[in-house]
C-alpha cells in the first residue's frame, strides 16, 4: 500500500528546499523546531524523518550530534549533498523490525512526518521512535490536527503503550499554548529515567 507521502504533492529532493528557502528569503524564521529541540539541551538527537536535513542541520549547526533518518532516497540525496559530514540513514519509521543500534537524549519527528505514515501505521512510528529514547530522553513531535486523522488523545495513548509520558504540548514550535480548537499540535513526551 503506498503511503500518504508518496501519494502526496509535496515536492521531493532539491524541490522541497526550494520552498523553504523562499520562506527565509521572505523574514520566516525556518528554525522553530531546532530551536525548541535544542531547549531540552540534549547532546544526542535524532531526526525521524529528516526530509532533506533542515532541523538536523540547524541542531549540529547548534553543537548537538545529530543523526538523521528518512524514508524517501531523494530527500537523504539533498541532505548528504548539503552535510556529508553528518550521518544520514534511510529508515522507515513504520517498519517493526526498525532497530537504529543505539539511543538518543531526544527523538524528534517535524515536518508532520506522522501525518504522511500510512494510515494505521502511526502507532508503529511511534513505538519505533520511543523504543530510541534514552532513558529520561524525549520524544518530540510535531503536526497538523486533520479530521479523522491522528490527534493528541490518540498520540498519547500510542505513547503511553510505548513507554513514554506526556511532559509538554504546544501548538505550535515556538511554545504557543494549546488549546482544542488548534489545528496543529507539538507534543513532548518523556521516557522515565
Amino acid at each position: 500500500m503506498p503511503d500518504r507521502w508518496q501519494r502526496s504533492d509535496v515536492p521531493r529532493g532539491a524541490d522541497y528546499d526550494l520552498r523553504f528557502e523562499t520562506l527565509a528569503a521572505a523574514g520566516m524564521d525556518m528554525h522553530g523546531e531546532a530551536a525548541l529541540v535544542a531547549s531540552y539541551r540534549p547532546a544526542t538527537v535524532l531526526d525521524a524523518g529528516c526530509g532533506t536535513g533542515r532541523v538536523a542541520i540547524e541542531l549540529a549547526r547548534r553543537g548537538i550530534d545529530v543523526v538523521g533518518a528518512d524514508v524517501d532516497p531523494a530527500m537523504l540525496d539533498v541532505a548528504r549533498a548539503k552535510a556529508p559530514g553528518l550521518t544520514w540513514v534511510k529508515a522507515d519509521l513504520t517498519d517493526p523490525a526498525l532497530d537504529l543500534g543505539r539511543t538518543f537524549d531526544l527523538v524528534v519527528m517535524a515536518g508532520n512526518v506522522l501525518i504522511f505514515v500510512p494510515s494505521g501505521t502511526e502507532a508503529v512510528a511511534i513505538a519505533n521512535a520511543a523504543r530510541h529514547v534514552s532513558p529520561g530522553g524525549r520524544l518530540v513531535a510535531g503536526y497538523s490536527l486533520r479530521p479523522g486523522g491522528l490527534q493528541p488523545s490518540g498520540h498519547d495513548a500510542y505513547a503511553t503503550a510505548a513507554g513514554v509520558v506526556l511532559e509538554d504540548r504546544w501548538s505550535t514550535w515556538d511554545g504557543a499554548p494549546y488549546g482544542p480548537a488548534d489545528t496543529y499540535a507539538v507534543s513532548v513526551h518523556r521516557r522515565p529515567s
